[in-house]
């Protein structure tokens, strides 16, 4: 940790690991956000998995449902009810969240077993040797649109990575958001509660905390920006005035308006992302979409499976769907 910070505190712009805002106060917050009226990513994706569930699971096929960045586990919940997989595997990097949902999911779904990694899953070199993993085709489920916090080289090199832990014969279905209306998305993301600027600062506080720093986070306003020759938000803290700060053993001046970011959210379109999928060795196979386009679900599948995919998937995209009244 001490690393990855120093090597963030040295670039230009400065960057942090956004994993590092997932603290169990970051993960309150995080919650928060997504319950706020402007950001409607976490709804749309919700009643998507909700209205195709039956779809979906005709679509992934028979296998072990291994969840990438589970959090609270909330959206697998349809999933898991329309697939009744052999057996369900949430990773997450907070052992307190990934404990509290794999003992929800478990109540509600007793025939299923959960099995949770605690993980950084992006440099796990493999899954554990466990009874319930031997023998068994993976299904890969990594929804969230998280794949838009890495540089478009960093999500190409996890999609990779992703494939490699879930092995020949897999499929991988993940969520995607997608390029919107500046105002609106600038506003998804600078939500008038303040809980995204709460998000932000709460970083600052967890590395006074964890690390002996000397922010403060009153010394920073928060920022939240469409950077549209990039497709992505980017989330920053601005230093209000010329500071200096302690970190990890060492001093850090900032100047006024220089900027920390948090973290990126890049947006992919559907060519977009197909692209970047194929780049890093899978196959689009399926798409499913929300009526207004906001948001995708990608059905991947290793591209050296062959033209026929899944349970017969060909490689035309779905129609947008619409939902049941």
């Amino acid at each position: 940790m001490v690393r990855l910070v120093s090597e963030g505190m040295a670039q230009q712009p400065r960057q942090l690991p956004a994993w590092l805002l997932y603290d169990a106060e970051g993960s309150r917050l995080f919650e928060a956000i997504c319950a706020q009226p402007e950001y409607s990513l976490t709804r749309v994706e919700t009643a998507l998995l909700e209205s195709r569930a039956a779809e979906l699971a005709a679509a992934l096929g028979e296998g072990v449902l291994v969840e990438f960045g589970a959090g609270n586990a909330r959206k697998v919940a349809p999933l898991l009810k329309a697939l009744r997989p052999p057996a369900y595997v949430p990773m997450d990097i907070s052992a307190s969240h990934l404990a509290g949902a794999c003992e929800a999911l478990q109540a509600q779904h007793p025939a299923v077993p959960v099995l949770g990694i605690c993980c950084d899953y992006s440099l796990l070199a493999q899954l554990p040797e466990h009874p319930l993993l031997q023998g068994q085709r993976l299904l890969g489920f990594y929804p969230g649109s998280s794949l838009g916090n890495f540089s478009p080289d960093q999500a190409r090199r996890l999609l990779e990575q992703l494939s490699r832990l879930l092995g020949p014969g897999s499929c991988l279905l993940i969520g995607i958001d997608q390029p919107k209306d500046r105002a609106r998305l600038e506003a998804a993301y600078n939500d008038a509660a303040g809980a995204s600027a709460a998000f932000g600062r709460n970083l600052l506080v967890r590395l006074n905390r964890d690390l002996g720093g000397t922010f403060d986070p009153g010394a920073f306003a928060y920022r939240a920006r469409w950077e549209a020759d990039h497709s992505r938000i980017a989330m920053a803290l601005v230093s209000q005035q010329e500071q200096e700060v302690q970190l990890a053993g060492r001093r850090w001046r900032f100047g006024a308006g220089e900027e920390l970011i948090t973290e990126y959210s890049v947006k992919y379109s559907p060519e977009a992302f197909t692209a970047l999928a194929a780049a890093a060795g899978w196959r689009a196979v399926r798409r499913w979409s929300d009526p207004a386009g906001d948001l995708s679900l990608h059905l991947l599948v290793p591209a050296a499976a062959g033209r026929g995919g899944p349970q017969g998937a060909d490689s035309a995209w779905t129609a947008p769907v619409q939902r049941e009244s």
